[in-house]
């Protein structure tokens, strides 16, 4: 499955079910669409093999009481794939971004303890003599993203009665402070389940049970506990030129300190945005988007965002490759998942 058109209109309309409720069992999803049980998993798993998708639990560290960053890197031409490959690595990064300029690489920490994030900011990158200059900053306010964006522009690919009959994976994503003022804290069991979501989070409650050495019905009453206080949220996670999408870009705005709440709102209503946060620094709001081509890009922000009220300036960065997202390492715009993921299956 190499090419967008071999993807058949019952595969998008399984991903949009999956977005909805990403733990939905494939009977129940069968029963939502009108196909049989055997039908969607026969799509679902070439899907997944091939790095179309992936579901996985992903934590939110602000939910732990810690906050998250992103990161802009600029590298000695040469060293900007070992930089970003070495990044990727690590479980503190969520994602990571090569700038199409080729000197760039962009990406956010997820840090679950503070002295991990200053190890990485104070004392790991400014000592990496590759990189020339280091900006970052705070997310300060969540206007999309994770279980907020279900990717919208798939939106309107089952009918409302569909998706009614899928009900809900989850709390859905509400306008958020990034870091919660009552942290939670985590048990050992909560950190066993927490790492068997985040090698599928399709993962059955008996083999949640197993990886946390609970009952069934102790990691189901766990698992919603953590889904309530956001904790983790269950991510469909899609490799967008799989369907059509191959021009991405991370939008730098700037716009006047009044205007940033419904600047922010209003990005996360339109269906090319998969991510939109208020930040520190010179540019108050970043922006991920995703379009057809770069065409398509320029009509969207010149027209769309361009006209956005209070909008002081903008940049526009091409996304030249994605090494990783939400998690998942990519290999030629597929989704490869880890190796902890491929044992389970």
């Amino acid at each position: 499955m190499t090419e967008s058109a071999s993807i058949q209109p019952d595969d998008v309309r399984i991903i949009r079910a999956l977005q909805i409720a990403p733990r939905a069992s494939f009977a129940a999803i069968a029963n939502a669409l009108g196909l049989t049980e055997g039908a969607v998993n026969r799509r679902y798993r070439p899907l997944r093999a091939d790095g179309v998708i992936r579901v996985a639990g992903v934590v939110n560290p602000g939910a732990l009481g810690q906050s998250r960053w992103l990161m802009r890197l600029r590298c000695r031409p040469g060293s900007v794939a070992a930089i970003a490959d070495a990044l990727a690595k690590r479980d503190d990064i969520n994602w990571v971004a090569l700038g199409a300029a080729g000197c760039e690489v962009t990406c956010a920490t997820q840090s679950r303890t503070r002295e991990q994030r200053e190890d990485l900011l104070v004392q790991r990158l400014p000592r990496t003599a590759a990189v020339i200059d280091i900006n970052a900053f705070a997310m300060l306010r969540q206007f999309l993203g994770g279980r907020g964006h279900y990717w919208s522009a798939l939106q309107g690919t089952l009918s409302p009665r569909e998706e009614a009959a899928l009900g809900s994976g989850g709390p859905p994503f509400t306008e958020s402070p990034v870091v919660t003022r009552e942290p939670l804290r985590l048990t050992l069991e909560d950190e066993e389940l927490l790492d068997a979501l985040a090698a599928d989070g399709r993962a059955s409650l008996v083999d949640l049970a197993t990886a946390a050495d609970l009952t069934p019905g102790r990691a189901s009453r766990r698992l919603e506990a953590l889904l309530q206080h956001r904790v983790v949220h269950i991510d469909v996670e899609i490799a967008a030129a799989a369907l059509g999408y191959h021009a991405r870009a991370h939008l730098w705005l700037r716009a006047h300190p009044s205007a940033v709440k419904s600047a922010g709102r209003t990005l996360a209503q339109e269906p090319e945005i998969a991510f939109a946060a208020a930040i520190s620094g010179p540019w108050n709001i970043h922006a991920v988007a995703h379009t057809r081509d770069l065409d398509e890009l320029f009509e969207f922000t010149s027209e769309r965002i361009g006209s956005l009220t209070g909008l002081q300036s903008m940049e526009v960065s091409p996304v030249l490759k994605y090494v990783k997202q939400a998690g998942t390492r990519l290999l030629d715009d597929r989704l490869v998942e880890p190796s902890s993921a491929r044992a389970r299956r």
